[in-house]
């Protein structure tokens, strides 16, 4: 399948949207659930993908599709269960791991910056820069989604955005930053990956690790074989972000490995100085390289400034999201705007790197030449959903919606958020962010950014 789609969403509640694409959208199911046979949400109900359309919350705080509902497990400025202090804001990514008796445990990032109003406490032991205002905190969960216990995970960083998680299950948390000690009052380099354990913190403390790169970190994915680990840089502005990997010396060795250190490596594609010039899905190149960093600290230099020698090194604008898929990693590039100082526009790349050929390919695309039109302005997070689809974030303007994606490219919402943060002449509404599932894929979780809230949603999963 390789074409331009334009899909219409209607009976959303309140308004509808489309999307349209050029590309294989099955393509980005590779290894997934969908690809080995899973259900699918190609499964229409009532004619439609999806689970129909949303039902306003009485509450008016998310609305969700008939037959689900929803769990508020956690707010800003309540009390966190350890007693530590307040819960924080500006929730971002997050993860799911499988504890014992049927239990479930959240690590979720807070974005916080050296201005934010509830920082995430400083705690003894799990904290790197007592100055810096973000880190992560966990949640236990029973198998009801009543909250069992909440606690800093790590203090002291800045800007914890995405991340991902390991093979091993843990979370490594990314600082989408490059301030260095003496800005903004740290009195520490920031710009780091940490490794934070969801069952014990303190057996992972708050350790930079500072092999993986100093730089405005988004998310990883790691090669489940090789151990390698895939980073995205998220430059809005130029110069853009890079794509790199990391070799650890201890590859797949566990918790903790990945403080033995290892190469970090910037990806060249020959010709290719700006990704954005690329805009025909299917486009390949067989001859990618990667160039050791030469800083990786960015001591003097920002890494995406460095000399990276003859050939120089390859951008591309808001590099987020990456996962890993059957035997390659993906990446997203959010947009690329012309008037930024990108070399092209475009509202969405999706790219796939294949290690063992060396070959990176460029899958999806959206707009404008493809005519996308979402409400907002770009999907952010993204995730693959238990009925073999994917659960998309929106981070725009106006209401906040998580879309769900099937393989045949058709769009349906799946939630949408109604908290006012503004006025009644000017209402504004907290973006989604950090979608995961149960390990026994019968909830979804999900963050509203502002006012930092977290949602536990139920429902018939496995009926669409």
């Amino acid at each position: 399948m390789s074409t331009t789609r334009r899909q219409v969403l209607a009976r959303t509640g309140a308004l509808s949207a489309s999307i349209a694409f050029a590309g294989s959208v099955s393509e980005l199911f590779t290894g997934t659930a969908a690809a080995a046979g899973g259900a699918s949400t190609e499964q229409a109900r009532d004619g439609h993908a999806g689970y129909g359309p949303l039902v306003p919350d009485p509450h008016g705080l998310l609305d969700l599709p008939e037959g689900f509902r929803y769990r508020v497990l956690s707010r800003e400025g309540d009390p966190l269960r350890s007693g530590e202090g307040p819960v924080p804001g500006n929730h971002d990514g997050m993860a799911a791991f499988p504890g014992r008796h049927g239990r479930t445990h959240l690590v979720r990032n807070h974005e916080n910056r050296a201005t934010a109003k509830l920082r995430v406490p400083a705690v003894e032991g799990l904290t790197y820069d007592p100055t810096g205002m973000g880190g992560c905190t966990a949640l236990e969960l029973d198998p009801r989604n009543r909250v069992l216990g909440e606690r800093v995970a790590i203090a002291g960083t800045a800007v914890n955005c995405a991340g991902g998680r390991t093979p091993w299950h843990t979370w490594l948390t990314c600082e989408e930053t490059e301030d260095k000690a003496g800005t903004n009052g740290y009195t520490k380099d920031h710009g780091f990956i940490f490794e934070v354990d969801p069952y014990d913190p303190r057996r992972t403390g708050a350790h930079p690790l500072t092999a993986m790169g100093r730089f405005q970190h988004e998310a990883i994915a790691v090669d489940p074989h090789s151990g390698v680990v895939y980073e995205t840089e998220d430059a809005f502005l130029k110069p853009f972000g890079l794509f790199y990997r990391f070799l650890p010396d201890k590859p797949l060795g566990g918790r903790g490995s990945l403080r033995a250190g290892g190469r970090l490596e910037a990806m060249r594609v020959p010709g290719v100085a700006d990704l954005s010039v690329v805009q025909e899905p299917g486009t390949h190149f067989d001859r990618v390289e990667w160039v050791p960093v030469p800083d990786p600290l960015a001591q003097e230099t920002p890494i995406r400034l460095q000399d990276f020698g003859r050939g120089g090194i390859t951008h591309a604008q808001k590099l987020e999201g990456c996962y890993w898929g059957g035997s390659c990693v993906y990446f997203v590039s959010s947009f690329a705007k012309s008037a930024d100082g990108s070399a092209a526009d475009h509202f969405g790349q999706v790219w796939r790197y294949d290690p063992r050929r060396r070959r990176l390919t460029l899958v999806v695309v959206f707009g404008p030449s493809t005519d996308i039109q979402l409400p907002g302005e770009s999907p952010d997070n993204i995730t693959l959903a238990p009925d073999g689809g994917l659960m998309v974030s929106e981070d725009g303007n106006g209401a906040q919606h998580v879309y769900g994606l099937t393989r045949r490219g058709e769009v349906y919402p799946m939630a949408r958020g109604a908290q006012n943060i503004g006025t009644p002449e000017e209402p504004e509404w907290g973006e989604f962010a950090g979608v995961t599932f149960s390990p026994d894929r019968r909830t979804m979780y999900v963050n509203c950014y502002a006012p930092g809230t977290t949602f536990a949603v139920t429902g018939p999963w496995h009926h669409c």
